[in-house]
């Protein structure tokens, strides 16, 4: 039950189609469910203006599926599913509508908002390697009902291709910049954008890279105002907050 419907539960007390009873009996069955292996947040909507997610990574597909069907079962509209595999993928769509991304690894149940926000989200890469991270951020912003403008491969290596998109760069809410290696396009990012940088340093690179580490610290130590940094390959988190500033007003 988000935001909305709660609204529309007590305009309907009010207005007399439904009684207070009957209204209490709603909301009590509104918290979570206990599944005996995870406990849906019906209530997530309510408390933070988005539903839950689910994280596939570590749940078997019989349990992502019996996850997403009984959100679905409790007016859940749209589900978003994070670090998936084809055979949870496969599992799901055999009793819900998905789209998945193998790519990404995302999937998603329903229908796709419109885009709602204050402005658009830009999401760059460094790189090729990155664009499953980006397309992760990507997809999530979306789904939260963000316009969404995609850069890849604009790295510093030929930063020649990342000037060209100057007025995208200049007229976007937020930027998630995404790269591996050293980690080095948040900064140049950070110092032509008038907006929050959101940095996700990636796991892509040679060895002396350890595994994102390398680009994680080059992020948090980035000299631009401006930037913050989520966790290494971390496009969810990334997509998540962009969603949250894009639709602040005020």
């Amino acid at each position: 039950m988000d935001q909305k419907e709660i609204r529309g539960l007590l305009e309907d007390v009010v207005s007399g189609r439904l009684d207070v009873e009957q209204a209490m009996l709603r909301l009590r069955m509104a918290p979570f469910e206990d599944l005996g292996f995870a406990k849906p947040d019906h209530h997530r909507a309510l408390r933070q203006g988005v539903a839950e997610v689910i994280y596939g990574a570590g749940k078997t597909p019989e349990q992502i599926r019996e996850i997403a069907m009984n959100m679905r079962s409790r007016g859940q509209n749209a589900i978003l599913i994070t670090r998936m595999n084809d055979e949870a993928a496969e599992a799901v769509s055999r009793e819900l509508p998905l789209q998945y991304d193998a790519l990404s690894r995302v999937g998603f149940v329903g229908e796709q908002p419109e885009p709602d926000g204050v402005g658009r989200i830009v999401v760059a890469t460094g790189g090729t390697g990155d664009i499953p991270v980006a397309e992760e951020a990507a997809r999530t912003a979306e789904v939260l009902g963000n316009e969404v403008v995609r850069l890849y491969d604009v790295g510093v290596a030929g930063i020649h291709r990342l000037f060209a998109y100057q007025e995208e760069i200049m007229s976007a809410r937020v930027i998630i910049a995404i790269a591996g290696m050293e980690g080095a396009l948040a900064s140049v990012i950070g110092g032509m954008a008038d907006c929050p940088v959101i940095a996700v340093p990636t796991s892509v690179g040679y060895g002396a890279s350890f595994g994102g580490l390398s680009a994680l610290l080059s992020m948090l130590n980035s000299c631009a105002g401006g930037v913050s940094v989520v966790n290494i390959d971390n496009g969810f988190g990334a997509g998540y907050l962009a969603g949250m500033i894009n639709h602040m007003r005020g």
